[in-house]
């Protein structure tokens, strides 16, 4: 079994629109780059990376570095590493698992920064609408 343990070790960010002013409609882009992998003596790897985040229009900017370490079975990192020689994607354990970190420092960063977050927010009903029921086979359970 694989672990992942994940730190941050530089966080950027800039708000260049005018506080004063309403933010437009916006598209938010987001790129995470694995820029390297090194196999360790502990059989180990660590994997450094870069999550950019560019706001069109340009109201802000991010950029968060960091390392993923990768621990567990010999034979697992291996062919993690095997795959990173042979121009392969990362692990897709490796891209969550660095999802889930930087994505939650950037909602506290976007706050800070009072521009919105580059994840969609969960959206709430209006009040009185019915949320869709889910149903089982051909029974209906809502009621």
């Amino acid at each position: 079994m694989l672990r992942v343990n994940v730190t941050v070790s530089s966080i950027s960010a800039e708000r260049f629109w005018d506080i004063r002013k309403p933010i437009p409609p916006i598209q938010i882009n987001t790129n995470i780059n694995v820029v390297g992998m090194e196999k360790k003596q502990d059989n180990s790897l660590e994997v450094p990376f870069v999550l950019s985040i560019v706001y069109n229009p340009s109201i802000a900017q991010m950029n968060i570095k960091g390392h993923a370490y990768v621990i567990g079975d010999p034979s697992e990192v291996d062919k993690i590493f095997k795959d990173y020689e042979q121009k392969k994607p990362p692990a897709q354990l490796i891209i969550q698992s660095i999802s889930n970190v930087v994505f939650v420092e950037t909602v506290i960063v976007s706050r800070t920064l009072n521009i919105p977050p580059p994840i969609p927010l969960p959206q709430i009903p209006e009040s009185g609408a019915k949320p869709p029921s889910p149903k089982l086979g051909n029974r209906d359970y809502s009621r």
